[in-house]
C-alpha cells in the first residue's frame, strides 16, 4: 500500500505516506495532498484548514497553531508557535475597574489575537512545496458547498450557549431551525470568503486587511480592546523546540507558553523506575505515572509563564538533577494529597493531526479554539469564531506576582502541546491529543507505551488511560484528587490504588490520540488515532 489513511483506530501501515485526524474527511484532503506529490507539511496545512471548517468548535481561523517540524533532509526539529497575544490596552486595572475579579470566559474580553493563520504561513513558507491558495480549497469548497449535519450534531450547536448569545454567531451557526430536526447540510460563506482572501493574500490579509479590520470593528461593538495595531504586529515564533532524553530516545516537545514541559518533566521524574517490570495497567505503574503528573503540574502552576515577560526557570525544571529531587518526594504506594511545587535556585475541546511522508519528513500539529465554540463570538462578516484563549480556565490571572499574570501583549500560558521522538537523528514516531489540560498526561501515557511497552501505534492510542484532575490552574487550588481510571483497567488495580490513597472514578478520560511510527527496520509508516465523527 503506497498511501493509507486512517479509519476508525485500524492500524495504517504504508510506504508514501499516513495522515491521522479525528475527522476522516481532513484525512482525505492531506492524503490528497500526499499522492499529488505535495509533502508532509503541504499535506498537514491543507489538513489543518480543513479541520477549521468541519472540526466545528474545535478549531478555526480565530483560533491558534502549535507545530513541531521534522525536516528529513536536514534531520532538523523546528517548532513554529502560533499563539496570539492580549491587546495592547488590556491590563488587570483596566478589568478590575469594569468589576471584573478573573478573566471573562466567552465574549471578545475573552480572546486573543488568532495566530493559527500566520503559524499555516510560516511552516509553508520554511518547509513547504505547495502554494497556499492550491492548499486551502479544499477548506474552501467545505464552507461555500456546506458540511452534512446529523441531527444531534445540529442539536448540539443550536443548544450552545454561547453563540446564543451574539447575533453575528447565530446567523453563522443557528440560522436554519430546521436542521435540528433532521440532517441537512450546514454552510457558512462568510468563512468561505475569509479562506478566499486568505487564499489569494497570504498573511497580510488576514493581519493587515479586511478580515483584520472586521474583527477590529467587532471587538469595537462588543466594548473590546483590538486595535488594528494588535494584528499589525502579530508574528509567530520560530525556535528549537525543547527536549530530553528518555531511555535513549530524544523527546521534542513545545515550548514555553506551551504546556509541552510538563511532559518532559514528567519523563525525567519517571525514568528512575522501570515501569516495564511493574506491567502494564498494575497499580505501582499508574501510581507512579499520577504522582510523577501531580509533580510536574505543581511546578508548571509556580513557575511558568510568557518567557518574554517572566523568568521561567525551564533549564533548571527539565534538568535531570531537578527530577531526581523531585522523584524522592514519590512514595512507592501512598499518593499524595498536597504535592507543591519544586524549590529551584535562582539568580536574580481543540483538535490535533500528524503526518508523515515518504521522503522522512513529518509533522505534529494542533490547533483549537480553546474551550468549545471558543469566545462564542463571530466577528460579523467573516465567519470567523474567535477564541476564548485568554479567559477560559487556565488563561490569565490577575493575582500579582503570578508567572501567568495578565499583561499588555502577553501570551497566555497554553495548554496546547504536541511530541516529535527520535532515535538518533531519525524519527521514532510522532503524535499528540487534544483535551486541554489532560494533554500532557494523555501525551505522557502514550511516548511511555510506545517506549516503556513496545507498544505500536493502534494499541498505544486505544490502551487504556488514566487523568488526575485537578489540573494546573489556581482555580483548581485546594481541590481533593480524583483519579479518573478506564474502565478497562481491573478491578484489582483499582481496589490496590484506592488502599493507597488515590480517590478512583471509572467514568473515561476524553482526548483522541494520535500516533504515526516509522519502522526502523522495513522504513515502513504505521499510523493510528482515536475516533471517528463524521464520514466522507
Amino acid at each position: 500500500m503506497d498511501f493509507a489513511v486512517n479509519w476508525q483506530n485500524e492500524l495504517c501501515v504504508a510506504k508514501n505516506g499516513v495522515v491521522v485526524t479525528e475527522f476522516p474527511q481532513a484525512s482525505l484532503v492531506g492524503l490528497r495532498v500526499l499522492q499529488e506529490g505535495g509533502n508532509a507539511v503541504d499535506a498537514s496545512v491543507a489538513t489543518a484548514a480543513t479541520l477549521n471548517v468541519i472540526g466545528l468548535g474545535r478549531c478555526g481561523l480565530g483560533g491558534d497553531a502549535f507545530i513541531l517540524v521534522y525536516d528529513g533532509k536536514s534531520k532538523q526539529v523546528t517548532g513554529i508557535n502560533g499563539s496570539g497575544r492580549a491587546p495592547y490596552a488590556a491590563s488587570v486595572d483596566y478589568y478590575k475597574k469594569l468589576g471584573m475579579t478573573r478573566m471573562a470566559e466567552i465574549g471578545i474580553h475573552s480572546a486573543s489575537v488568532p495566530g493559527a493563520v500566520d503559524a499555516y504561513v510560516e511552516v509553508l513558507e520554511r518547509f513547504g512545496t505547495m502554494p497556499l491558495e492550491e492548499l486551502l480549497q479544499p477548506a474552501i469548497e467545505f464552507a461555500e458547498e456546506g458540511l452534512l449535519m446529523k441531527a444531534g450534531d445540529r442539536k448540539s450547536l443550536a443548544a450552545d450557549g454561547k453563540l446564543g448569545r451574539f447575533p453575528s454567531s447565530v446567523k453563522v451557526f443557528c440560522k436554519d431551525e430546521a436542521l435540528s430536526k433532521r440532517a441537512g447540510v450546514l454552510t457558512n460563506s462568510d468563512l468561505g470568503k475569509s479562506l478566499r482572501l486568505v487564499a489569494e493574500g497570504g498573511r497580510d490579509a488576514f493581519y493587515k486587511g479586511e478580515i483584520a479590520q472586521a474583527i477590529v470593528a467587532c471587538s469595537e461593538a462588543n466594548g473590546g480592546l483590538f486595535t488594528m495595531e494588535d494584528f499589525e504586529n502579530h508574528t509567530s515564533d520560530i525556535y528549537e523546540p525543547i527536549q530530553t532524553d528518555y531511555r535513549g530516545h530524544t523527546v521534542y516537545q513545545t515550548t514555553l507558553p506551551s504546556q509541552g514541559h510538563i511532559v518532559l518533566e514528567e519523563l525525567n521524574i519517571l525514568e528512575g523506575y522501570d515501569i516495564a517490570t511493574m506491567g502494564f495497567g498494575s497499580a505501582s505503574h499508574i501510581h507512579h505515572m499520577v504522582e510523577a503528573k501531580k509533580l510536574a503540574f505543581a511546578d508548571r502552576l509556580a513557575y511558568s509563564g510568557d518567557p518574554e515577560f517572566e523568568d521561567v526557570p525551564l533549564d533548571a525544571l527539565l534538568s535531570k538533577s531537578f527530577a531526581e529531587k523531585r522523584r524522592r518526594e514519590i512514595h512507592p504506594n501512598r499518593a499524595s494529597t498536597v504535592p507543591t511545587a519544586g524549590d529551584i535556585y535562582r539568580n536574580g475541546d481543540t483538535t490535533s493531526l500528524a503526518v508523515a511522508d515518504k521522503d522522512g519528513n513529518a509533522v505534529s500539529f494542533i490547533i483549537s479554539l480553546s474551550s468549545n465554540f471558543g469566545s462564542g463570538l463571530v466577528a460579523d462578516g467573516t465567519g470567523i469564531v474567535l477564541n476564548d484563549r485568554i479567559g477560559y480556565v487556565q488563561g490569565f490571572e490577575f493575582d500579582d506576582g503570578h508567572p501567568n499574570q495578565l499583561k499588555p501583549g502577553k501570551r497566555t500560558m497554553h495548554t496546547l502541546n504536541t511530541y516529535i521522538v527520535c532515535s538518533g537523528d531519525e524519527v521514532f514516531f510522532i503524535g499528540n491529543t487534544p483535551g486541554g489540560f489532560m494533554q500532557p498526561q494523555l501525551n505522557f501515557q502514550a511516548i511511555t507505551n510506545a517506549i516503556d511497552f513496545g507498544m505500536p501505534p493502534a494499541r498505544a492510542v486505544d490502551a487504556p488511560t488514566w487523568i488526575s484532575f485537578p489540573g494546573a490552574s489556581p482555580s483548581h487550588a485546594g481541590q481533593p484528587f480524583v483519579l479518573r481510571l478506564d474502565e478497562r483497567f481491573s478491578d484489582e488495580t483499582v481496589e490496590e490504588l484506592e488502599r493507597w490513597g488515590h480517590v478512583v472514578t471509572r467514568d473515561g478520560t476524553g482526548g483522541s490520540r494520535k500516533m504515526i511510527m516509522r519502522d526502523p527496520d522495513s522504513g515502513m509508516l504505521l499510523g493510528a488515532s482515536q475516533g471517528s465523527a463524521l464520514w466522507y
